[in-house]
């Protein structure tokens, strides 16, 4: 299996705490930026794009294309209108992947308390009229799809465990190439996962729509590439 993660394009929380260094005004689930619809297109061409005239058996650098065969997205709303765009590019229809959220979950600040409280995010209804294309999970909460407290960071170790086993089952000892829209503080611990990082002082830094390829085969993990960005105008890399 060929594993590719990316982030989801700019949202309007990542163009607010890159213009005022603070989260103050967040939204609780936000949206693309136009940048990030830009950005989101732009990906989507690349992974789109072939050359049949590479006929090397290694194509570490996906110099003759991707091939991707599944889209998986996060159900927040930055990553499901990111994995449209591409899906729509592929001819794929994305399937939601609630594990796939970033830390934390769906959550606004109390302005009294500061604490941290969680929200519905988005029903089955809103998915439906704004996304008709998304494969919804079985088990989908109608009333929200998240429904339920702040995540702590512990929590999300676990979580990236499932995610890893369910990939594996899923994909594993196949030919498969995977694509999954997700985000970047739940990159930094998945890949801690994948490769065993026991360390709390490692980040790894992930921009908007950047790619990672890991492959999976013969019971190890190879990693490809990392942050993949080269294909992205310099003046739409965030």
């Amino acid at each position: 299996m060929q594993f590719y993660f990316i982030r989801h394009a700019q949202s309007v929380n990542n163009h607010l705490y890159d213009t005022t260094g603070s989260s103050a005004g967040r939204n609780e689930d936000p949206e693309l930026t136009e940048t990030g619809r830009r950005q989101a297109e732009t990906l989507a061409r690349f992974l789109r794009q072939t050359d049949p005239t590479f006929q090397k058996p290694s194509d570490r650098w996906n110099l003759g294309g991707f091939g991707i065969t599944q889209v998986y997205t996060s159900l927040m709303a930055r990553a499901v209108s990111t994995a449209s765009i591409i899906g729509r590019a592929l001819n794929l229809a994305p399937m939601g992947w609630e594990d796939l959220h970033e830390g934390g979950g769906i959550y606004l600040d109390d302005p009294e308390s500061g604490n941290k409280v969680g929200r519905p995010g988005k029903n089955r209804a809103y998915f439906a009229a704004h996304y008709p294309e998304l494969i919804l999970p079985p088990s989908f909460n109608d009333a929200g799809w998240w429904n339920r407290p702040f995540e702590e960071y512990a929590q999300m170790f676990p979580r990236a465990e499932r995610v890893l086993n369910d990939l594996l089952a899923r994909h594993g000892n196949t030919e498969d190439r995977v694509a999954v829209i997700s985000h970047g503080g739940f990159y930094n611990v998945l890949l801690r996962t994948i490769f065993k990082i026991g360390r709390d002082d490692v980040w790894f830094e992930k921009h908007n729509a950047a790619i990672t390829r890991i492959d999976f085969g013969s019971g190890e993990a190879v990693l490809v590439y990392l942050n993949r960005i080269d294909f992205m105008p310099k003046e739409l890399v965030t």
